[in-house]
């Protein structure tokens, strides 16, 4: 029997400045506010005796798996990310990072922020670079047009300003 292949690298997982601050401060938030507050829960219950007929204590157990959980993907999903700082790129194009205002067929004007796939946020304009529409956005400059294939149907923008300051 022979041994497994080792596995390709992983390719890097990009993200803005920002997007790392909203990951470790919700990382920081469990950790320094929630799970202390669900522990203290559970050892409230824990003292109220038989723990199997003890709901808060159960309900207070199962909360505190979940937000152990969530910390330790937020710790593994930190330690595999690379923060990248955007710089304006000469050429004016949008790349990662960068503000794109489109406009679509009706004349409505959107804009969107190009960023990595941890930190896309569709209502709030953070679209993924690895999105449909990111890839659509990505290296094109002012007066460009892209189409956008979507399951509601195909979608024309014209690209009117790509910026890379809020």
């Amino acid at each position: 029997m022979s041994a497994a292949p080792p596995k390709p690298p992983r390719p890097p997982r990009y993200i803005t400045p920002e997007g790392f601050r909203r990951i470790a401060a919700e990382h920081e938030r469990i950790w320094t506010v929630l799970r202390p507050r669900i522990v203290a829960e559970v050892e409230a219950a824990a003292a109220l005796g038989d723990r199997s007929e003890n709901a808060e204590y159960i309900y207070g157990k199962r909360k505190l798996r979940e937000l152990d959980r969530r910390l330790r993907f937020l710790s593994e999903r930190m330690d595999d990310l690379t923060v990248v700082d955007p710089k304006p790129h000469p050429s004016g194009r949008a790349y990662f990072g960068a503000w794109v205002t489109v406009e679509d067929e009706e004349g409505r004007e959107r804009v969107y922020r190009l960023v990595g796939p941890d930190e896309a946020d569709a209502p709030a304009g953070r679209i993924s670079v690895d999105a449909p529409l990111g890839r659509a956005l990505l290296g094109k400059g002012e007066g460009d047009t892209v189409r956008v294939d979507r399951p509601a149907g195909s979608l024309e923008l014209e690209v009117l300003l790509v910026r890379w300051r809020e």
